[in-house]
Order: structure tokens, then sequence, then C-alpha cells
């Protein structure tokens, strides 16, 4: 075998080893399951009148990571009837989330949400600089939740 084709050899092997860890990482490596306590107390709910209470929620999932505020998702079920005076959520884009946190789909709960099948509120404003946590839920009681950029964030076009 040449020099060439060891040297080509060696550059293909390299960048299918990087193409593979850089599919890992965003798929996998940087996301973390949120324990079902914690989860479950951290969820807040925006009133009408702008204060945050606490909302009882069941049945909670939910994965975040370090790397960036946007890769928030839970999975949760919660009693509709609780919801009676949250702030709705203007312009709710539900993020798509990792094909493995199977609970969550964002094409689905989007898809409900144009319909009127779900309703969006706005659990917290500027959980982050520039992130509002933004929750959907269904009559059944099934909610979804997730971070979003709001007005500031597009307006500085910068996330913290």
């Amino acid at each position: 075998m040449s020099q060439g084709k060891i040297a080509v050899s060696f550059l293909i092997l390299s960048a299918v080893l990087t193409a593979l860890a850089v599919y890992y990482l965003q798929v996998y490596g940087y996301y973390e399951e949120i324990d079902e306590l914690a989860g479950a107390e951290s969820l807040l709910l925006t009133t009408q009148d702008g204060s945050t209470r606490p909302i009882r929620i069941g049945d909670f999932k939910g994965i975040d990571a370090d790397s960036s505020p946007l890769r928030y998702r839970a999975c949760f079920t919660v009693d509709p009837a609780a919801l009676a005076d949250a702030r709705p959520y203007p312009g709710p884009t539900p993020l798509i989330g990792p094909n493995w946190f199977q609970c969550y789909s964002a094409k689905g709960v989007g898809r409900d949400l144009e319909s009127g099948a779900a309703e969006a509120f706005l659990s917290q404003a500027e959980i982050r600089p520039g992130v509002d946590r933004v929750i959907a839920v269904y009559p059944d009681g099934r909610g979804f939740a997730w971070h979003q950029l709001n007005e500031n964030a597009e307006e500085k076009k910068v996330i913290e």
C-alpha cells in the first residue's frame, strides 16, 4: 500500500470518527435526565397577574443540558383546572428534542397548539436571560414543557 493511500485512509477514518463523536454528543452526550421530584417541584406557573406559583404535577419525565438553555424538555400530567388563572403564551413553538426522549413530540404538540387541541401557557419568564419556559396542556391533563427564546433574545440576537 502506498503512502498516499495510507494518508487518505487515515483522513477518512478521522472524519468518520469525528462525525460519530459529534453525533453522539449532540444527541446523547450533553443531556441529563432530571430527577422526577426535583423536576416536578421546579415547574412553576405564571398567573394572569404576573406572579408565579407551583403547580401540582405527576408522572414527570424531563431532560436538560448545561450546554444550551434551549435543551430543556419535559412531559407530565396535570389537572387542567389548576391552570384556570394561567397566563397564555403567545406564539408557542415547541422545539424538537432528541428521538430517544419519546414522551415528547414537538411536531405533535405544535400541530395540536395550532389546531386548538392543546393550550400553551407561560411557566416562567426569563428562566435564563432571553429564554422562557413554556408549557402546553391538553384537556385530558397531558402536559409538555420546553424552553423558548422570548422577545428579549430576539431583540438582542443573543442568548446568555
